[in-house]
Parts: C-alpha cells; structure tokens; sequence
C-alpha cells in the first residue's frame, strides 16, 4: 500500500474548500505538511517549512509589503499560500507578481468559507497520512524481514531493497568492492568522497550513502549501504541498513569460524615447527598449489582494526584466506591468484582515507607451496619492513618486486644496519660532514652507473676528470681498492644500507 502524502493539486480538488488556482499550477506537487494563519507583514521567523499559509491580507499596505510577504514564504519553503480578498476586495496583482516571481503557488479561498474549515480539513488529511506512513513503513518492514527470516543473503535482501525503495542499490565494502547489486562506476572514487564527507546520511554523486557497521567493529572495515538518488524514503533506507548489519555480522561470524584454523596455522609457520603439508592440507588447500603469506602492521600497533580491513580487502580475491594477530603483526595466508598484488594494493589505497593518522604497511611474499611457507613468511616480513620506511598512509610491498639484497637488508635490524654502514663508509661521512662535500653522493651514482665514468660524470654534469678525482679520494679515504668487485659490492649495501 502507498503512503498518503497531502499535495497543494489535492487541496483543489476538495469540493467542500471551493480553493481557486490563481498562480504557480507547475508548482502543485509540493507536500503540505501543516497548516499556519497569519497577518504578520514577514511570518518567516514562524514557517519551518511546507506550510499551507493562509492570510486576509491584513497587512498589504503597497507593492512593497506583497514583495517582503511572498519571499519570506518562499525562503522558508512554504508549500503555498491561501489568501482571501474578502477584506481588500479582489486579489492584487502585486501579489501574484511577488507570487510568481519567487515561486509560490496562490490559491484564493472563497469569501464564506472560514480558515477554521480549512485547516480542520487539511488535519484530517495530515491525521490520514501519518498513520498511512506508519502503515506503509510496516508493510516495508515485513517484506524486508521476510527476505532474512528466510535465509536470503545480502543479494537477496539488496534486491528487496531496491523494491522497497523504488530505487537502485548496492551493498559497498570500504575496499571499493561490491559486496552485492548492481556494478557500480568508480566504487573507490564514491568511498574517498563518503570519508570526506560529515553529515549522516550522506549524499555522495546523487546517491544517500549510510554506513554498516558491526556493534563494535571498526567503520575502517565496514559495509556502505549506496541508494541511487538524493531523497530517498529515510525510514526504510535505515531499516535496509540495519537488516544488511545483521547479515554483514554473519558473515564475520563465518569469517572468525573458518579462521579459527588461521592461529595454528601461522604458528607453525612463524615457529618453525610441525608438518606444513599436512596443516595446509586441514585447512582445506591443496598443499602443492602455490600460497602467499602477508605480514601487515599499522603504526599505532592496533591489530584488530587491520585484520578487520586485511580480511575485507582479500574477500573478493581471496574468499578463503585465513587472517589473524601474531603478536603486534597481522598475518594471512591465502591460495595465489592473477593480479593478486594490485588488488591488494589497489583496496588499501581505497580504504586509507578512514585511516585518520595512522600508517598500515603490508608485505606479501611470492607464491609458495606449503612446504616453502615459513620462507614466505620471513620475505613478507622483510618486504613489510620496507614497506615501513616508504611514505604513504599505506604501503604494499610485494616480494617479487625488490631486489634480492633489498631483501636480505630488510631483514637486518635498523640499529645493525646503521652499524654496518658506519664500519663501511665511516671516513667518507666524516669527510662530508666536516668539508660539506657529498662524496658519498658521487659514490652512489657511481656504482648505480656500473662503474661508468661517462654515465656517472653526466649525470652528476661534471667533467669525467672531477669524477675521477672524487672517487679517487673516496678509495683513500677508505683505503679500498674500487675496481674490486667485492668491494663495490660492500660499498653499494653500505649505501643501500641507510
């Protein structure tokens, strides 16, 4: 059943009122909303809007006070206005010029017929009206409810949804992906916008945005209900929302079940010990078929949020990835796919506007089969660790994408770092600190060049000569021979080193 909404066209076809259409019929599907008699010159300060103004005209005195008169009624969003000429005659043209002019629809009410009756016909209406409301948002309640007592997924109930609401609409993950409805253009663009935006709902490229979170959760992680369209029936976008939150906490419940088998897992892993193969094989995977481990963290050393974002973001790649919180880490493991480091990357950069300060960093390893794990591990964790020293609000590191040394560097302490490139190239940094030279400036293009002395020298836009000289006194600073290739190997991890 329809909701019964009051509109000005419905006033004239109320025999009993007798109502003239003197201005504005384009403007009669405005709701009224109630009624206010008034003989004030400028009522504004007492309309709040999608009144039915009824008026005298006691207060026309000059063309003037029709202008002042009918803009404050169309500034506060009156529906129209109902005046009598009974006491100036005839309507003035003044007014329907101050009528027509700012948009005000202006009904003449006949000169027996009392505001009294007017306003008692238009509260039986708006009486009428609520308590079609009322019947209608049940009649949307029930259906709605039927669809998730009948163990409809978010698809289903989404789709009932759209129903309801006579409109498009979508279920939205944090990431940018689609949880359920229809394709939707640039997701990731539309979650940047609702994390910019401050009022709730909120209204993002013509569409009522409204969030799904679980009592509790992290609105990082959470499921966004998208309406197509800018007025939307509030109540029932709100009821939708929070059947769709019932239905996202069963699909966490089923997330924290299936990674109940995630802990054992990554502790054998992390540990060193047990049968890889046959804990893999447990879990449901195939232990030949290729595997990636992640390692992420986040600055202000809170997992739980990151493994909430972490299980978001490999849903659509990664349906049955196991996560969890080792120590300050979190960790998952999940078979390998096609684009599976980008997707990766591509959810966190959608997700990081939500992530106020703080700064998530994710290593993923190259894919492994299950006896190679605890190698992938030890590579997410140094590709984390280098991810950590990139900018950015998040970083996503992937094993194959960094050189060997890299690597292994990554994996050595900072302090021991900092050591080593000390013990290495201590004389050079002096020297540069002391003459505010850049010595070591000159050696990295150096061997970044391969030891060229015509590359390095353009690229530094020096005559060879002055190369020459400078990497000379670099070799007597050190006391090193450079044209040792075991020599230039240290120097270059030295450099890599800080």
């Amino acid at each position: 059943m329809e909701a019964l909404v009051l509109l000005v066209r419905d006033l004239l076809r109320m025999p009993e009122l007798r109502l003239r259409a003197v201005v504005g019929e384009e403007w009669f599907e405005r709701r009224v909303t109630g009624v206010y008699g008034t003989e004030l010159p400028n009522p504004a300060r007492y309309l709040s809007g999608g009144e039915l103004v009824l008026s005298g005209l006691l207060w026309l005195r000059s063309a003037d006070a029709c202008e002042v008169f009918a803009r404050a009624l169309a500034e506060r969003g009156a529906a129209a206005l109902a005046a009598s000429a009974a006491d100036v005659g005839e309507l003035p043209e003044a007014l329907l010029a101050a009528c027509r002019r700012h948009r005000v629809p202006l009904l003449e009410v006949p000169a027996d017929l009392s505001f009294a009756a007017i306003t008692g016909r238009v509260a039986l209406e708006l009486a009428a009206e609520r308590v079609g409301d009322a019947g209608a948002l049940l009649g949307h309640h029930r259906r709605l409810l039927t669809v998730v007592a009948d163990g409809g997924g978010v698809e289903e109930l989404i789709t009932a949804g759209a129903a309801e609401l006579r409109a498009p609409c979508r279920v939205l993950a944090t990431t940018g992906h689609v949880v359920a409805g229809p394709p939707l253009p640039d997701p990731a663009g539309l979650v940047r916008e609702f994390f910019q935006a401050e009022r709730l709902p909120k209204v993002v490229r013509r569409t009522t945005v409204l969030p799904i979170a679980e009592r509790g959760g992290s609105r990082l992680a959470a499921w966004l209900l998208v309406v197509d369209g800018d007025r939307v029936h509030d109540e029932v976008a709100a009821e939708l929302a929070s059947l769709v939150a019932v239905e996202r906490a069963r699909v966490v419940q089923g997330r924290g079940i299936a990674n109940r088998a995630a802990g054992p897992l990554l502790r054998e892993v992390l540990s060193g010990t047990g049968d890889l193969a046959n804990r893999v094989a447990a879990v449901g995977w195939d232990p030949t078929e290729p595997l990636r481990v992640l390692a992420a963290s986040a600055s202000d050393g809170r997992t739980g949020p990151v493994a909430a974002l972490l299980a978001e973001v490999l849903a659509p790649i990664a349906p049955h990835a196991l996560v969890g919180a080792v120590g300050a880490e979190v960790w998952a493991v999940a078979p390998s796919g096609a684009a599976w480091v980008e997707a990766v990357r591509s959810g966190l950069r959608t997700a990081a506007p939500g992530l106020g300060s703080t700064r998530v960093a994710v290593g993923v390893s190259s894919p492994a089969p299950a006896a190679g794990l605890r190698g992938a591990a030890a590579e997410a964790t140094r590709a984390r660790r280098l991810g950590e020293r990139r900018p950015g609000r998040t970083s996503v590191v992937a094993g194959e994408e960094i050189a060997f040394h890299q690597l292994l560097l990554a994996g050595v302490p900072e302090e021991l770092r900092a050591s080593l490139r000390r013990r290495v190239l201590g004389p050079v940094l002096d020297y540069d600190a002391e003459h505010g030279s850049d010595l070591v400036g000159t050696l990295r293009v150096f061997l970044d060049r391969g030891g060229s002395w015509t590359l390095a020298a353009a690229e530094l836009h020096v005559h060879v000569n002055t190369l020459r000289y400078r990497v000379g006194r670099v070799a007597e600073l050190l006391g090193a021979d450079l044209s040792d290739f075991a020599v230039r190997v240290d120097l270059y991890l030295a450099l890599q080193a800080g």
